[in-house]
């Protein structure tokens, strides 16, 4: 029953939740202000200003052949979680046609239209599912021409935006781009968790010493990898250390008071697939000591 509930139940709620954070940003935020999002809602958008069909309809319609190929390509649960998002999307923006705008102001429809969109767009990705075809298209050619997804995408979207700068006004096409780029970022934040992960590697001839000390104070284990410099020889290893970057500070703490020669170099992590060990004893110990 847990299982079911964390697999399957909580991922379908957080979709909900999500899709009704973007369609809440999209009819609240943006529409009233012409501002575009980007991808096949931003198509719809377009459409949406210029006819009478209804954003709720065109969403789903334009998003049916992209659904399609990417059940081919990614298969059935993939396609049951975007279906199940792309319907929530879809009856939340005509739940939210109801709600009077929150705003006429330009620079908060920006911001805060971003920021929500991006919270909404980025806890669906985060759960499995999807609210725009777009990157299914970008991710499937991705493995056949040279250019990452997020390239293609933002190829798309410049695409887009030039478009509604020649309808819609060139003011309306820069606070969508701006709007886009905060939205990126949020999506970003979203899938990756507020806790961004860092990878600290440690050159040193002390590793036991330095390691010890790290695990005591932070909690967090080391990998030791041996290493042989060019002048200086054998005899030297190197950590490898995943913290996070509250830790960064206190890592550098620990290395300079143990007065031992290392060389540092700390770097971005995107992602960590599989079980991070850290010593809940530490932990409980630092919040004691504080």
């Amino acid at each position: 029953m847990k299982y079911f509930l964390k697999e399957h139940l909580l991922p379908v709620f957080m979709i909900l939740v999500g899709a009704g954070c973007a369609a809440f940003s999209i009819e609240c935020f943006l529409i009233p202000n012409t501002i575009l999002d980007g991808g096949v809602t931003g198509v719809s958008m377009m459409i949406n200003y210029l006819s009478s069909i209804r954003l709720s309809v065109l969403v789903i319609v334009i998003n049916i052949p992209f659904f399609f190929v990417g059940y081919k390509a990614l298969g059935k649960r993939f396609l049951v979680r975007a279906v199940i998002a792309m319907a929530a999307f879809s009856g939340f923006l005509e739940l939210f046609k109801l709600v009077p705008t929150v705003t006429s102001s330009e620079l908060l429809a920006v911001v805060f239209g971003g920021v929500l969109l991006g919270i909404g767009v980025g806890t669906v990705l985060r759960h499995g599912g999807c609210l725009d075809g777009t990157e299914i298209a970008a991710m499937l050619l991705s493995k056949n021409v040279g250019a990452s997804t997020g390239q293609i995408i933002f190829m798309i979207n410049i695409f887009i935006y030039i478009t509604a700068g020649i309808l819609f006004g060139w003011d309306r096409a820069m606070l969508s781009l701006l709007t886009y780029f905060i939205t990126f970022k949020i999506i970003d934040i979203v899938q990756e968790g507020m806790e961004q992960a860092k990878a600290a590697m440690i050159i040193t001839e002390h590793a036991q010493e330095l390691a010890d000390t790290i695990y005591q104070r932070l909690g967090r284990t080391c990998t030791f990898i041996n290493a042989e410099g060019l002048v200086s020889g054998s005899g030297k290893t190197v950590l490898y250390c995943v913290i996070t970057r509250v830790e960064v500070n206190q890592l550098k703490q620990i290395i300079s008071q143990a007065d031992v020669s290392a060389f540092v170099t700390i770097s971005e992590v995107s992602e960590i697939i599989g079980n991070h060990i850290k010593n809940s004893e530490a932990i409980d110990g630092k919040a004691k000591a504080q």
